[in-house]
């Protein structure tokens, strides 16, 4: 079992070695204006539905890569044509332990715990955002304030409830902090909800997570299943009032890929789309290689429609992606021209649609 350090080394490589000649991604760059160009127009705002920026998370602990790589991600953000994403706070990351082949749980919070976990990396992110051209934004408006600024549009959110510490009403505290989505659950399992990588204990949405469900709404946050089980979703779907997201996985090939626990199935990802949400397509090891991932995003948008589909890249916490640094992303929308997308369905993947999402339930 590796260490969560050899995760983000090899993680850090990764982004390292996809960037480290500059001529590469020039070279991407100039083949795609050499043929009709389809990264969106310079008015269009381009969207990672979940990243975290150089393992922020980790500031403070042994296998921190430091505060130049959360600088790095961020320049090569906007370098990439990538304008703006929902960093988030991992509200269980003292609990898990990233491993060659995924994730393990280690114990559980003890009351008030995780709620000084998130307040220490929100902290963290209010420090190190703004030293690489990035702001903190809470509304579509503002984030088209901070793009013709030339930054980076900085929208916050947690991975996973633990930060309610059982009582919904702190989402009213979490939302004046600017956070506008919260992850139902993450690896460890809690009060909310059941997860995909552990035992059901609740038959979906527990009291708490249906209360979440509506305080959400009311607040115009983005309630995002990620990590969720098909019955937690299901129970979401039958409660909200407004789109959701599914902010990072992939249809499910075999159960031999790593983290096919991870992926979903058709009925899945179509729950998440019969609410006008987004589901964001995960470039993790459960592709075998960008260009299979390039396909597996077609194949969703097959399943749920253009309309539904997005890009969460799990930046910087993903478990050997192959997309691994925002060079790429240019990469990604010139491959999806040669699938057969037009200029106008690649805008509303590149991050269209979570504009459209984001419009509707954050105002």
């Amino acid at each position: 079992m590796h260490s969560r350090r050899t995760f983000v080394r090899d993680s850090l490589a990764a982004v390292a070695s996809a960037t480290m000649l500059p001529l590469v991604a020039g070279a991407s760059r100039a083949h795609a204006a050499s043929g009709p160009s389809l990264m969106p127009s310079a008015d269009a705002l381009t969207f990672d539905m979940h990243l975290h920026p150089g393992a922020f998370f980790y500031k403070g602990a042994p296998q921190y890569a430091g505060d130049d790589f959360v600088m790095k991600t961020l320049a090569e953000m906007r370098a990439g044509g990538m304008h703006g994403g929902f960093m988030s706070v991992v509200s269980d990351a003292p609990l898990i332990q990233i491993g060659a082949n995924g994730v393990t749980v280690r114990g559980a919070f003890e009351p008030g715990e995780a709620v000084r976990e998130y307040e220490r990396q929100l902290a963290l992110l209010r420090d190190l955002l703004p030293k690489g051209k990035a702001r903190i934004v809470t509304s579509v408006t503002e984030w088209e304030r901070a793009h013709a600024d030339g930054l980076v549009g900085a929208w916050l959110s947690c991975e996973g409830s633990e930060v309610l510490d059982g009582d919904p009403e702190r989402i009213d505290r979490v939302y004046a902090d600017g956070v506008r989505s919260i992850q139902v659950v993450h690896y460890v399992p809690n009060a909310a909800g059941d997860l995909q990588t552990q035992p059901a204990a609740h038959g979906g949405l527990s009291p708490l997570g249906k209360a979440m469900v509506k305080r959400m709404n009311a607040r115009g946050m983005v309630i995002d299943v990620a990590h969720a089980a098909f019955a937690t979703v299901k129970d979401v779907v039958s409660l909200t009032s407004a789109p959701i997201m599914l902010s990072h996985s992939i249809l499910k090939i075999d159960d031999a890929r790593p983290l096919n626990v991870r992926a979903i199935s058709p009925e899945h990802a179509k729950l998440v789309a019969q609410t006008g949400g987004v589901i964001g397509a995960w470039p993790s090891a459960t592709n075998a290689s960008f260009d299979e991932f390039v396909d597996n995003t077609k194949r969703l948008v097959d399943v749920v429609g253009v309309d539904h589909v997005g890009l969460g890249t799990d930046m910087d916490a993903n478990l050997r992606p192959v997309l691994a640094t925002y060079t790429q992303f240019p990469d990604w929308i010139k491959a999806l021209g040669t699938r057969g997308f037009s200029a106008a369905e690649v805008e509303k993947l590149a991050g269209g649609n979570m504009v459209r999402l984001l419009r509707r339930v954050t105002g």
